[in-house]
């Protein structure tokens, strides 16, 4: 499976696309930043932004897309922003009719970090360490949607943060492990 993790942010916007191999290994594809100029208003930046969302899709036809689920912060108007460009990209994918999952920033720290916590250097080690590359990803736009690519290869079929699928679709243990993580995440 290849799939197009989406750091969404207005300036820097994190691209990462990964191919899942065997053995629950991942090898790295592509990596970038879809990038805005901040003079610009705001519906021509988020154009700058859609536009090279549309070239990644049609240069690696990813059979899914996985974008940051967006939270609110202090700062509003970096919230709408981060907000508008996750919807580009949802837009866009649903456009080629790929299937697209979000996960949240602590959830993918923890699928690739261990720990739901972990800082950015954090998250750009273990990137590297699980694509086996030779550096860091850079910027940290670029490795959180690589990030956000790896966990959701990692994630089963019908869990959280997966693409819908019909209730019938789902083994017992995968209903199970879905049940639980949203035990989890009610509690946590």
């Amino acid at each position: 499976m290849r799939v197009l993790g989406v750091d969404p942010g207005l300036t820097r916007c994190g691209l990462g696309v990964v191919d899942g191999l065997p053995s629950r290994r991942a090898a790295l594809v592509a990596v970038g930043v879809a990038r805005s100029d901040p003079a610009l208003d705001i519906d021509q930046r988020l154009l700058a932004i859609e536009s090279q969302i549309e070239e990644w899709l049609e240069a690696y036809a990813p059979d899914t897309v996985a974008v940051e689920r967006v939270f609110a912060q202090h700062n509003v108007s970096t919230v709408m922003g981060t907000a508008q460009v996750a919807g580009i990209a949802m837009v866009a994918a649903a456009r080629r009719r790929i299937p697209v999952a979000l996960h949240t920033p602590s959830e993918v720290k923890a699928a690739v970090t261990g720990t739901g916590r972990a800082d950015k250097l954090q998250v750009q080690t273990m990137v590297a360490r699980l694509l086996s590359l030779d550096a860091l990803p850079k910027p940290a736009d670029a490795a959180d949607a690589l990030a956000l690519a790896i966990c959701h290869l990692w994630r089963p079929a019908g869990a959280l943060g997966a693409p819908q699928r019909a209730p019938g679709s789902m083994t017992a243990a995968q209903r199970a492990w879905a049940a639980a993580e949203q035990a989890a995440r009610t509690r946590g």
